[in-house]
């Protein structure tokens, strides 16, 4: 069911916290998935903007991923969570492209892989892990 939160805008003037909030209280209230889509690096590098998209994912790491994560742990249960854009938008074409998207998912159950330490393009190619289907991918974080 989508969530009305307020000040939500999909631009770096987003109510992060507002929607991570949104995200958490459905957790709490028995939900076994939730979608969170933020837009704003999307919207940054079309407009050619490189200072707010690297803005924009700092943002959504302290308000949104963060939160999120600890409000996880403080319920002492087992989770999974996925990280990942829905496609490129390279600020040096400001429009969406086909490549690969890379991809995190974090099990509260698992120690972190130590060969990949970063989330980015260079060591998702390095993991060898790779979906040509996006709903193989799915498939992969539900199974886990």
């Amino acid at each position: 069911k989508p969530i009305e939160v307020k000040g939500a805008t999909g631009t770096i003037l987003t109510n992060f916290r507002g929607k991570a909030n949104a995200a958490i209280n459905e957790l709490k209230g028995g939900k076994d998935f939730v979608y969170l889509h933020l837009e704003a690096t999307d919207e940054c590098s079309h407009h050619g903007n490189i200072k707010d998209k690297i803005r924009s994912i700092e943002i959504i790491d302290r308000e949104g991923i963060g939160p999120i994560k600890e409000a996880m742990d403080k319920q002492g249960t087992h989770y999974r969570m996925m990280i990942l854009p829905d496609h490129y938008t390279p600020i040096s074409v400001r429009t969406h492209t086909a490549e690969p998207v890379p991809f995190m998912i974090y099990n509260s159950l698992s120690k972190a892989d130590s060969k990949i330490q970063k989330f980015d393009e260079f060591s998702a190619i390095e993991s060898g892990l790779y979906f040509d289907e996006g709903f193989k991918l799915l498939d992969h974080f539900l199974k886990k």
